[in-house]
């Protein structure tokens, strides 16, 4: 995974370790050094791999590996801090996914914004039976995102984020939108019958 880095010390150089009748020839040490170019990443790796998995500390190229790992859903174009967030908030937004939560975190680590989720699904209690069934009678999700720059938002991202982590029984639409004024109220939720967004 890591490559040779120039100018980089082995800190177990190879000519001090072999017998002392290689200690003076030229060619040998000149030849084992040429080894520890190549040793000398392996050995740092291995000095420091606990801060390889750890996300604030990897080198960023690590930090893509392990994106993959972990199964984020990232593009590739977000700046270093988010790919590290995503790595290191994983495996809680795993366990949330497919929830409001999980929904909302995911857009919000990759656009920064909170979105507004409108959904059919309702809960209620009765203690009477045969009482009204909340929510709707068709079920769906409406995703918005409220930025300052619509222009700036990607809404096929956002439709690939949203689409991996809603509930995967749930047709959706997304919406990119600019932020309203305070205390404005939020559309109904319109019949979602098919994906979109």
């Amino acid at each position: 995974m890591r490559g040779t880095t120039a100018g980089l010390p082995s800190p177990h150089p190879l000519g001090a370790a072999l017998p002392a009748v290689y200690a003076d020839d030229d060619f040998t040490q000149r030849f084992v050094a040429g080894l520890d170019v190549v040793l000398a990443p392996l050995f740092h790796v291995l000095d420091c791999l606990e801060s390889y998995f750890t996300p604030a500390l990897a080198p960023e190229d690590f930090v893509d590996w392990l994106t993959t790992w972990v199964g984020t859903e990232l593009d590739g174009t977000e700046p270093p801090a988010t790919r590290r967030r995503a790595v290191a908030t994983a495996v809680a937004l795993h366990r949330v996914r497919g929830t409001r939560r999980g929904l909302s975190e995911a857009v919000h680590l990759a656009f920064g914004v909170r979105p507004e989720i409108i959904e059919s699904g309702g809960a209620a209690w009765s203690a009477r039976p045969l009482g009204p069934f909340p929510g709707s009678p068709h079920s769906g999700l409406r995703v918005i995102l409220r930025v300052d720059d619509p222009a700036g938002a990607d809404p096929h991202r956002l439709h690939a984020v949203v689409a991996a982590a809603r509930p995967a029984h749930l047709p959706f639409t997304v919406e990119v939108t600019a932020r309203s004024a305070p205390g404005a109220l939020p559309e109904a939720m319109p019949d979602a019958t098919s994906e979109g967004t």
